[in-house]
C-alpha cells in the first residue's frame, strides 16, 4: 500500500552552500543539534525532552495505544469467570395427616465458567493488526513531537543569540550618535557649522534609540518562549541567557542523502503509513462481521448440601458446548460498515501521498533557502565592510569642510542598516540550517523506544 521512492531519484534543488547529497550520518542527524558547537544549546535541548509538556503528553499516548494493544491480544484467550455461593431456603410443608411442618435446607455452590471466540474468520487478528499500527503509529507522533520540539528550541536560541548581537550593534551605534552629536554641537558654538546640523545630529541618535526598545523586546519573548518550551515558567532562563554569545556557526559540509533517506527519516511519513496500516486492519474487522462467528463455551462446578460434600463424586457439573453465529439480515448494516470503513482508509491513503509530498517538498525549500542566505550573508558583509570605509572617509572629508553633513550621517544609517541586516542574515544561516535538519527528519533516532 505504501508507494516508494527510487533510491536514485535525487533532490530537484541544486546542491550549493556546502550541501553533499551523500548519505546523511544518522548519528550527526539525530543530535543535529551538536553539530553546532554549543554546549548551552545542547544542554536546554536535553531539558526540553524531559520536561516539555506536549512530549511527556506524547509518551503518555504512546502508553495508551500499548495498553490498547494488550486488550486486542488478550481477546485471544479465553475469558474465565469465577463464581461461589450459597443458598439458604426455608418453606411450609404439609403432611397427608393435614400437619404442617417447617422444612429448612442449604446450598452451596461454586464454579468455574469459559468462553473462546475461535478466530476462523480473522477478525482478532485484523484488531491486532490494528493496535499494532495504533501503537507505532503514536511512537512516531512522539518522535514527530520531539522533531518539532527540538527545532523550535534551536530556532529560538539562534533567533536569541542574533538579537543580542543586532542589540549589540544598535547600542553601539547609538553611543556612536551620540558621540556625532557632542562634537557637531561643539563645531556649532565654535561656528564652524549650523544649529541644522545639530538637530539632524540630534534626530539621527532618537532614531537609533528607538530601535533598542524592540530589540529588547524580542529578546524577552525569545528567553520565555525558551523556557515554556522547557516546560518551565517565563523567565526561568533569562539568567542562563543573560550573556551574550556568538551566533552558532554552521559546519562546513552537511550530507542531505537522497529524498528515500527523508521519507524514511521522518516521523510524520512513519506515522502517516501506520495510521493507513491500522485502517487497512479495520477494513478486515469489519468484513469479518459478515462472516459466522464461532465460540466454544464451558462451565465446570460443585453442587452440595454442605461444603463438606463438594468432595463427594456426585457433587461436580460441568458441560461443554460450541456456537456459531450468523447475521442473516442486518438491514445493510454490515455492507454499511464495511463501505464506511473502506472509505476512512481511502482517506489514509490520501493523508499519507499528501504527507510524503509535503515532507518532499518541505526538503527542497530549506535546501534553496539554506544556500540562499549564505549568498545574501556574503553580499552583505562586502556591503558592510564598504559602509565602515565610507563612514571613515565621510567624517574626514565633513571634519576638513569638504561635504555636507548630510552625507555623514546618510552614511551613518548606511552602515547600520547593513550591519544589522548582517547579523540577522547570520542568525538566519544557521536557523535555514535547523530547518533543513528538521526536515531531513533530524532530532530523533530511528528503531528507539520510549
Amino acid at each position: 500500500m505504501r508507494p516508494t521512492t527510487p533510491s536514485g531519484v535525487a533532490w530537484n534543488a541544486p546542491l550549493e552552500g556546502g550541501l553533499a547529497g551523500a548519505p546523511a550520518d544518522a548519528a550527526a542527524l539525530a543530535h543535529f543539534w551538536t553539530t553546532l558547537d554549543d554546549p548551552l544549546l545542547t544542554q536546554l535541548v536535553e531539558r526540553a525532552l524531559a520536561g516539555n509538556l506536549d512530549a511527556l503528553a506524547a509518551e503518555a499516548r504512546v502508553r495508551q495505544a500499548r495498553a490498547l494493544r494488550k486488550i486486542a491480544v488478550g481477546a485471544f484467550f479465553p475469558t474465565i469467570n469465577a463464581s461461589a455461593g450459597a443458598k439458604h431456603a426455608e418453606a411450609n410443608v404439609r403432611t397427608p395427616g393435614s400437619t404442617v411442618s417447617r422444612a429448612t435446607a442449604d446450598l452451596y455452590s461454586a464454579g468455574l465458567d469459559a468462553s473462546w471466540e475461535i478466530d476462523v474468520f480473522g477478525r482478532l487478528r485484523r484488531g491486532l493488526e490494528a493496535a499494532n499500527a495504533e501503537l507505532d503509529a503514536s511512537d512516531a507522533d512522539l518522535r514527530d513531537v520531539q522533531v518539532s520540539l527540538v527545532s523550535e528550541l534551536a530556532l529560538a536560541y539562534v533567533d536569541t543569540r542574533a538579537l543580542q548581537e543586532r542589540l549589540r550593534i544598535a547600542e553601539a551605534t547609538r553611543a556612536s550618535r551620540s558621540e556625532t552629536l557632542d562634537i557637531t554641537d561643539w563645531r556649532a558654538q565654535a561656528g564652524l557649522t549650523t544649529a541644522l546640523d545639530v538637530e539632524q545630529a540630534r534626530t539621527s541618535l532618537a532614531t537609533a534609540e528607538a530601535v533598542i526598545p524592540a530589540l529588547r523586546e524580542a529578546l524577552a519573548a525569545d528567553r520565555n518562549g525558551i523556557a515554556i518550551l522547557l516546560g518551565e515558567s517565563p523567565g526561568g532562563v533569562d539568567e542562563l541567557l543573560a550573556a551574550p554569545k556568538p551566533i552558532p556557526v554552521t559546519p562546513l559540509e552537511i550530507a542531505v542523502g537522497v529524498p528515500a533517506d527523508a521519507l524514511e527519516q521522518r516521523p510524520d511519513v512513519r506515522r502517516a503509513e501506520r495510521v493507513l496500516a491500522a485502517e487497512t486492519a479495520r477494513v478486515g474487522v469489519a468484513t469479518a462481521a459478515a462472516y459466522p462467528s464461532l465460540n466454544a463455551l464451558g462451565s465446570i462446578g460443585l453442587d452440595a448440601l454442605s461444603p463438606s460434600g463438594w468432595l463427594e463424586a456426585g457433587a461436580w457439573t460441568g458441560s461443554l458446548a460450541a456456537t456459531a453465529t450468523q447475521v442473516l439480515f442486518s438491514g445493510g448494516q454490515i455492507t454499511g460498515s464495511i463501505e464506511a470503513q473502506d472509505a476512512v482508509r481511502e482517506q489514509a491513503l490520501a493523508h499519507y501521498e499528501s504527507t510524503v509530498l509535503a515532507a518532499l517538498g518541505e526538503v527542497e525549500n530549506a535546501l534553496v533557502a539554506y544556500a540562499q542566505e549564505q549568498e545574501k550573508r556574503r553580499a552583505l558583509a562586502e556591503g558592510a565592510a564598504a559602509a565602515e570605509r565610507a563612514l571613515a572617509l565621510a567624517q574626514d572629508q565633513y571634519g576638513s569642510g569638504l561635504i555636507d553633513f548630510q552625507i555623514v550621517l546618510d552614511s551613518q544609517r548606511s552602515l547600520f542598516l547593513l550591519q544589522d541586516q548582517l547579523a540577522a542574515s547570520e542568525g538566519q544561516v544557521t536557523a535555514n540550517l535547523v530547518r533543513l535538519y528538521k526536515a531531513l527528519g533530524g532530532g530523533w533516532t530511528p528503531g528507539a523506544t520510549s
